[in-house]
């Protein structure tokens, strides 16, 4: 990569960061000039980057996709122990959808479903899989449902982050705990589980 084309990523970059971060506090009623000035930057500056508001909604997708996968692999899922890597992919997931929000705002785009079930699925599966297989989850369910299980507690713990009503350490936590030790009194901080949901150490 030349240095003018690392130049040009690195302002793209922040300009999909602050694009993010306005259509999330003002909504839809946001243009392309509003996101200008909060960037810093000329009209034409923004417009040479992304030509229209369709352009930059596309690339602000792509933008949150390749954090998720990042903040996925960054995880570490393979090497932790089952109850931490949980905790650590409910965070990656939910950091995620928290910073890349006002993508709700707009129509969904097919993703890349090939690298959505190569960097994310799979890791998932595994981890739950090995969940299974070390004793960590209960067996007498089928490992896709345990899974249909987590991601419904996630679906709804996303959308309130997404609303304003959670934030994501919150969020995450609830996800984690709620999802290993149910919704019992008491019951909220087994084994360390809701500092490691917080990203705590013990």
């Amino acid at each position: 990569m030349t240095r003018s084309s690392a130049l040009r990523d690195h302002v793209a970059s922040g300009l999909l960061e602050t694009a993010a971060a306005v259509l999330a506090e003002r909504g839809d009623s946001a243009s392309m000039i509003d996101i200008a000035e909060a960037a810093g930057v000329a009209r034409a500056t923004l417009y040479r980057y992304f030509p229209n508001r369709e352009a930059l909604r596309r690339a602000l997708y792509d933008a949150a996709f390749a954090d998720l996968i990042a903040r996925v692999a960054d995880a570490g899922l393979a090497g932790a122990p089952v109850t931490e890597g949980l905790a650590r992919m409910t965070r990656a997931v939910v950091g995620a959808a928290s910073k890349w929000r006002a993508l709700t705002l707009f129509q969904k785009t097919p993703v890349d479903t090939e690298s959505l079930e190569r960097e994310l699925i799979v890791p998932m599966h595994t981890l739950f899989e090995r969940g299974v297989a070390e004793g960590a989850f209960r067996t007498d369910l089928p490992v896709a449902t345990i899974i249909e299980i987590y991601l419904g507690l996630l679906e709804g713990a996303v959308g309130r982050v997404i609303q304003g009503r959670l934030v994501v350490e919150e969020a995450s936590s609830a996800i984690t705990t709620i999802f290993l030790h149910g919704a019992l009194a008491g019951s909220g901080d087994r084994d360390g589980t809701s500092r490691a949901a917080r990203g705590e150490a013990g």
